[in-house]
């Protein structure tokens, strides 16, 4: 189980679709090849949402953490949140021995943590408060001591999926971000940040309740 101590670390920082993906083969990383439709279409601008959200740009995010879908490598039971922290991929579990597979950006040394937790609430373009332990630690966050609004430039993206331990609020979320370069990188204090594109697709499949499970980098998953 994730230590609670190591949870108020973390701090719950905040630097954490619609599309429907058929399996589709793996992407080509590296050169400087055209991006495949399908994935310009997934990751292209979404102006239906309350604040638009541009177009990812997928020069800066490894094609290997582009959303696809693979056999499940977990080992869990559908319906499940897998976070692989030894290759910065989150799985979706599904049904037939297959998972949805994101790539994410996880915190930096010192921040990180693993264990098991449950999604108990989801909320879109939610207001970001960040805890005493940040500002103590970051004085130019005391502004948003009572909160920051919603928008792009809310460190909490277009969605969260809250993380709760024996019914009390963990501080970590999954959250979406803008900050393509993030992505397959160690840069937050904590949280599990995806492509808002991204996350708003984890958001629409995950439903309150879900079990998550955040496996150390010691162990990582081959998926």
């Amino acid at each position: 189980m994730i230590d609670r101590r190591t949870f108020l670390l973390g701090g719950g920082t905040a630097l954490v679709g619609g599309c429907t993906m058929a399996q589709t083969p793996p992407p080509q990383t590296g050169g400087t090849g055209q991006v495949p439709p399908v994935y310009q279409a997934i990751y292209g601008p979404r102006p239906d949402e309350r604040f638009p959200i541009p177009a990812v740009d997928l020069a800066r995010v490894d094609a290997i953490y582009w959303r696809r879908e693979v056999a499940n490598p977990t080992g869990e039971r559908p319906g499940m949140v897998v976070v692989d922290t030894g290759s910065f991929y989150l799985y979706w579990t599904m049904g037939g021995g297959r998972a949805m597979r994101y790539g994410v950006g996880l915190g930096r040394e010192g921040f990180g943590w693993d264990g098991t937790a449950t999604i108990e609430r989801k909320q879109a373009w939610p207001t970001w408060t960040p805890p005493a332990e940040m500002i103590a630690r970051e004085p130019e966050l005391e502004q948003y001591r009572n909160g920051m609004d919603p928008g792009l430039g809310n460190p909490l993206g277009a969605r969260a999926l809250y993380l709760y331990q024996d019914g009390r609020d963990t501080l970590y979320r999954l959250h979406g971000t803008q900050e393509a370069h993030s992505i397959g990188r160690a840069v937050s204090s904590g949280c599990v940040r995806l492509l808002n594109q991204d996350v708003i697709d984890l958001y629409e499949r995950v439903p309150d309740g879900t079990r998550v499970v955040v496996r150390p980098p010691s162990n990582p998953l081959l998926g």
